[in-house]
């Protein structure tokens, strides 16, 4: 191996280091949040992926099914709460929050399907068709069981992890996707090369990572995330409720995810099963950082993507 070599090793490792970062700081979120090991995680990226394919094809995506699913069934759920403990009057709230804004997002799909969009359209659309994803999947799984174990929250997440990925081949079918790319061409550094497409992911993951940090640090829900985090029933005590916490930490897990895939999609073929193995890399990164520190998550996940490049090439 010589320099050259080495260096553009060290250019695919950061690259998929900077993705692996972005998902290792969503399960650090999640589980100090929730204490939910989310292991479909990756499927929310590949969804994101897969979305943003179709989009392109000028065909319906087949998240537009799986909201629809995900929506019946928490407002279902919801609906059994608010009837059983007497709470008639919350049943406006619930049904904005699993019906009327999750398919807000759906309608639009549905009625700009087949039509000619512009690309910040179509990772928009992307982006809001993924979102609701996440507090649709806490409501269903997690909520009900938010004061289990971690091995129960765990054995739950795998479950729930295989019970998507049977909806995704039922709603997306067996066939790969990969989309068009952003942005084409390379800067030259010498002897290295360096695309725009790395450019552009390396400037998202530090803009992303600037304003979680902003987020979490300057704003009260932000702090509230953090109190739930340390102490979860001394949190319940000041006034901070878990449950909108957890909801609130899935949705901008999903977020995370959303943009994951959309980066991600023009460099790798995405397939309804293609999250587990993309997630597993960010949770080993997630692992480095004990669970507890971003910036231990972040180093992680850039190692995991400096060794994947390194050893694939011996």
């Amino acid at each position: 191996m010589n320099a050259d070599i080495a260096l553009l090793l060290a250019e695919d490792g950061i690259t998929s280091g900077a993705i692996y970062a972005l998902m290792a700081i969503s399960f650090v979120l999640l589980f100090n949040v929730t204490r939910v090991l989310f292991v479909p995680f990756g499927d929310l990226v590949a969804f994101a992926g897969l979305t943003l394919g179709m989009i392109q094809a000028k065909r319906l995506p087949g998240t537009v099914w799986l909201i629809i699913t995900l929506s019946m069934v928490a407002f279902a759920m919801e609906a059994f709460r608010l009837v059983t403990g007497r709470k008639m009057a919350d049943f406006p709230r619930a049904l904005l929050l699993y019906i009327v804004l999750p398919l807000l997002p759906v309608a639009a799909a549905w009625l700009t399907s087949g039509a000619k969009l512009n690309g910040a359209f179509e990772i928009l659309l992307t982006i809001a068709l993924i979102v609701p994803l996440g507090p649709l999947i806490y409501r269903i799984a997690f909520q009900p069981i938010a004061s289990a174990s971690v091995l129960v929250l765990l054995m739950v997440s795998m479950g729930l992890h295989f019970a998507i990925s049977g909806l995704a081949l039922l709603y997306f079918g067996p066939e790969g996707l990969r989309t068009q790319p952003f942005v084409r061409g390379a800067v030259t550094v010498g002897t290295l090369n360096v695309s725009y497409q790395l450019l552009m992911i390396l400037a998202v993951t530090a803009l992303l990572s600037g304003a979680l940090l902003l987020f979490f640090r300057n704003t009260i829900t932000g702090k509230a995330l953090r109190a739930t985090a340390m102490h979860r029933e001394g949190a319940r005590i000041v006034g901070i409720r878990p449950a909108r916490a957890g909801t609130l930490a899935f949705s901008l897990a999903a977020t995370i995810a959303a943009i994951v895939g959309v980066l991600i999609s023009p460099m790798t073929t995405m397939y309804y099963d293609t999250g587990l193995i993309v997630g597993l890399k960010g949770f080993v990164g997630s692992v480095v950082g004990g669970f507890l520190s971003y910036p231990l998550a972040v180093v992680g996940a850039l190692l995991i993507g400096l060794i994947e490049s390194f050893s694939s090439f011996y």
